[in-house]
């Protein structure tokens, strides 16, 4: 089916942009400092000793260690301790730098891990985000972080601890972010995937991915696989298991930017995987998908689920979603996952290949929000 082509849009650089000749220091997420706070809190309250700094370890398997900016003992013996991880965002421009992030720590009669969020840290107030309604905004890979790290110091089957994570200032913050408009009120989002920020240079990183591409081309591939981040990486090889390493970009928000590289060095496939957020910017003809520069045209999700076969209801609840995520949970609940996934997939195979001036094929598969399945799909995987 064809549909009205949307006007692409990519808050692109000017051609005599230049990328900056130093490399830009990265940082550590929200969540990477919410994680040491608590290890230092509970270190201090085992062991009964301030701690100065502390080592934890980021998903991947990297150890790293943080400095301890205050680490405070209440009672005697110590009931409950308090440490704060100051965070550092490298050269990104994040209005959390510089935030307190502050672990307090008590035990309790059951055993296990409570994690609760203090003054600062947000509260979820709607749906779609990943994360129960009602609870703090500290989000997956941050809470298992978290309760990986207590674990090196107590053994969480005999002890119970509770940790409460806060922020000072947090409230303040958060007006600077979009957290009001979904739904996460009074306090930041305890955030990361990786507990690493790479910094958000429009020139650098779009000149890396441009980059990444000209690299593949050179060894002879021609099909060049866009990935958002490390999960939707993960699934895209799990689809194409026969392409080498080098063929998997991870573009972040620059997808104009490797679609228009492919094409100008004489590529003949690209493949975009993604998960339903960033597909529905694409699907509305925009290129640059950063979250700071464009929202998802619930409007069109909308449409897609009528196209589906959605009712009235369905459409009308999906066109006032709180987030693409939260369209996404409103069709798998409909049983409509597949048919309106595989219709966003193919408005976004049109945008790509009009972007492209149709010099390249392309193929479309969407993700569920772990990057353990493909959902939907267009292109060589339609059906």
């Amino acid at each position: 089916m064809t549909y009205p082509e949307p006007p692409l849009r990519e808050p692109d650089l000017p051609r005599t942009a230049k990328v900056r000749p130093t490399a830009l220091r990265t940082g550590w997420t929200t969540g990477a400092c919410a994680t040491a706070a608590a290890k230092a809190a509970v270190t201090a309250l085992v062991t009964g000793v301030r701690q100065p700094e502390v080592e934890i370890g980021l998903p991947a398997g990297r150890r790293v260690r943080f400095p301890v900016a205050r680490c405070e003992l209440t009672g005697v013996p110590p009931r409950r301790a308090e440490a704060v991880v100051v965070k550092d965002a490298g050269d990104d421009p994040d209005v959390t730098h510089g935030a307190e992030l502050t672990a307090t720590v008590d035990w309790t009669d059951a055993p296990g891990l409570r994690l609760a969020g203090g003054p600062g840290v947000g509260t979820v107030t709607k749906p779609g985000l990943g994360l129960a309604v009602g609870g703090p905004a500290i989000n997956d890979t941050p809470r298992r972080m978290i309760d990986a790290a207590v674990a090196e110091v107590v053994d969480l089957a005999e002890v119970g601890v509770q940790v409460v994570i806060s922020v000072p200032g947090g409230e303040i913050m958060a007006r600077k972010t979009t957290n009001r408009r979904l739904g996460i009120l009074g306090g930041i989002s305890i955030l990361g995937t990786t507990g690493i920020v790479r910094p958000f240079s429009t020139a650098s990183w779009r000149a890396s991915v441009v980059q990444a591409v000209h690299v593949m081309a050179a060894q002879g591939e021609r099909t060049v696989v866009l990935c958002t981040g490390g999960r939707t990486e993960r699934a895209a090889r799990a689809l194409l298991p026969e392409l080498p390493e080098v063929c998997f970009v991870e573009v972040g928000d620059f997808t104009g930017a490797a679609v228009r590289a492919a094409a100008a060095v004489g590529l003949t496939g690209v493949v975009f995987v993604g998960m339903a957020g960033k597909l529905a910017k694409l699907a509305a003809g925009v290129l640059m998908t950063h979250y700071t520069r464009s929202a998802v045209d619930l409007s069109l999700l909308g449409a897609v689920t009528a196209e589906a076969g959605g009712d009235p209801a369905l459409v009308a609840t999906v066109t006032g979603a709180n987030t693409g995520r939260h369209a996404y949970e409103l069709w798998e609940a409909a049983g409509l996952l597949g048919p309106a996934g595989d219709l966003l997939c193919q408005r976004v195979r049109q945008v790509l290949l009009r972007f492209a001036g149709h010099a390249v094929t392309v193929d479309v598969a969407m993700v569920d929000f772990a990057g353990s399945r493909t959902v939907a799909a267009t292109g060589r995987w339609a059906r």
